[in-house]
């Protein structure tokens, strides 16, 4: 398993071989830093922790300065860690950059979606209208709300509400070109999350056929 955080810069559309045209997030990943190693004995779990996007030093409390110096690292905006990794690879103060990633290699991308603020429950959760003629009395309303007997909602109704600014995960993306000089991975497809967003990417933990 191998990690790194990144920021998400928009979309783009690149030429296969055969003239197909596919569509791609440009990602600007790293360069990352090693802040922390976490080992069975200390911490009862393996793992990595990285930091991503500098941060002024007057912003970030005494803690996380004290924490930094000792990977001998400045503030970071953007703090996650990693699992299932082999710590003899990573000392804590090394560089994590693209070019752990190569093209055609396939990922999972966790970011946080766009906000939409309070949406109804055709627009949150893909529901139909009812008829629009004169004289109907149902248009965009959520419909029934359940059986007369129980005299209540039951949990779980899909109902308006807040939508989107969440945690979502996209399985099984291509990584159609890596370019480590700049440190950008060209993903195929779309990721979660606006411009500018911060986003994790991990090695594919399901197989591609």
């Amino acid at each position: 398993m191998k990690g790194i955080l990144g920021k998400k810069l928009g979309m783009t559309q690149v030429f296969g071989e055969n003239g197909q045209v596919f569509p791609v997030t440009v990602v600007e990943v790293g360069p990352c830093v090693v802040l922390q190693k976490k080992t069975m004995e200390t911490d009862g779990y393996e793992a990595i922790q990285i930091g991503f996007g500098d941060q002024k030093e007057h912003r970030a409390n005494k803690p996380s300065l004290g924490h930094v110096k000792k990977a001998g690292s400045t503030p970071k905006r953007f703090i996650r860690e990693v699992r299932g990794v082999n710590l003899d690879e990573y000392e804590v103060g090394k560089e994590v950059t693209a070019s752990i990633f190569e093209a055609g290699e396939f990922v999972d991308v966790t970011g946080t979606s766009k906000g939409k603020g309070f949406q109804g429950s055709i627009k949150r959760h893909n529901y139909s209208r009812g008829p629009m003629s004169h004289g109907s009395h149902y248009h965009r309303g959520p419909g029934s709300l359940g059986a007369i007997d129980a005299m209540r909602v039951f949990k779980g109704k899909p109902l308006p509400g807040h939508m989107g600014a969440e945690k979502v995960t996209v399985q099984n993306l291509e990584i159609v070109k890596v370019d480590p000089e700049r440190n950008l991975l060209l993903i195929k497809g779309a990721i979660p999350g606006p411009k500018k967003g911060q986003i994790i990417i991990k090695q594919a933990i399901k197989s591609v056929k």
